[in-house]
């Protein structure tokens, strides 16, 4: 099978609304590095003693070289032109197994004081570790993203003993797996991207914990609360969610939400103040986490 890559070359301010935009288009990877483009490096060099005006980084997205696929890297392209340095491109990339690419430079990660996750193959030497075996494949979730990141430190320092878990918008399933191997005593993951639960279902399997996790599409979430949910989508649908995601959370239970930019820390305190004494924002690359705790009925 044969893909279709659409590469940009952004400011790195610019980089967190694209990478989402991206992905909420329907891009089946999207990669940074710290690329420069033939040509660009004479436009934007700076003058002998001068600040660099561009802290440039290249993103590269993957799409099905499908009708539904090229539709969606050319609407990608035109729409998100405006924020590049360079005018975007489109490759056609004859298959290659692409997860293992991506692997080669993938390292283990720790998150807090006793999370780690690996590429599959890979080990740490510290003998408290609590290791997610992770082969991300073609769903989004690594812990390499800053809100993945916050939302796996978060876990790490949450009581999941014997708990329940949500995990809304789970991608690879990083952070039920996470929870999961952190002691909690169930998990469920949600994602509108059948790939996203078949990819999470996968994992879980890998990390020995598919037998206390189960995965369903938004239309069929459970109607039982959790003591913690988790959901690192972004801003907008976790304001518009916020009703849902407090009924799925039990009195005194434990939310943490992520996918947030700075500027939108206010309508997220907005929507859910009423029902969670909500915490100080935790922050990294610009990206927020907010947590808190449902308040008591009556």
């Amino acid at each position: 099978m044969a893909w279709i890559e659409l590469e940009l070359l952004a400011d790195r301010d610019h980089v967190p609304l694209l990478e989402a935009a991206l992905e909420n288009a329907g891009a089946l990877a999207v990669t940074l590095d710290e690329g420069r483009s033939e040509g660009l490096d004479d436009v934007l060099e700076p003058a002998p003693g001068a600040t660099p005006l561009w802290r440039q980084l290249r993103i590269a997205a993957l799409f099905e070289d499908d009708p539904t696929g090229n539709m969606q890297a050319e609407a990608c392209a035109e729409a998100l032109a405006a924020q590049c340095l360079v005018p975007p491109t489109l490759h056609r990339l004859d298959d290659r197994p692409w997860e293992r690419v991506w692997l080669e430079d993938l390292h283990p990660q720790r998150f807090g004081e006793r999370l780690w996750v690996c590429p599959r193959g890979q080990r740490v030497d510290a003998p408290d570790a609590v290791i997610i075996d992770l082969d991300p494949g073609l769903a989004f979730g690594t812990g390499h993203h800053a809100t993945t990141a916050l939302c796996l430190e978060w876990l790490d320092q949450a009581p999941l003993a014997g708990r329940t878990l949500i995990d809304v918008g789970c991608g690879s399933g990083i952070l039920a797996i996470a929870a999961l191997k952190l002691g909690a005593a169930r998990a469920i993951a949600i994602d509108h991207d059948p790939q996203a639960l078949e990819a999470t279902l996968e994992n879980a399997a890998a990390n020995a914990v598919a037998d206390h996790l189960s995965v369903h599409p938004p239309e069929q979430m459970p109607l039982q609360a959790a003591d913690l949910l988790v959901a690192n989508i972004l801003a907008g649908p976790l304001v518009e969610l916020a009703p849902t995601l407090a009924r799925l959370t039990k009195p005194a239970g434990r939310l943490a939400l992520s996918g947030i930019l700075a500027h939108q820390a206010e309508a997220i305190g907005n929507a859910y103040s009423a029902e969670f004494a909500l915490e100080a924002p935790l922050e990294r690359e610009g990206w927020l986490l907010i947590s808190g705790r449902r308040r008591s009925v009556g």
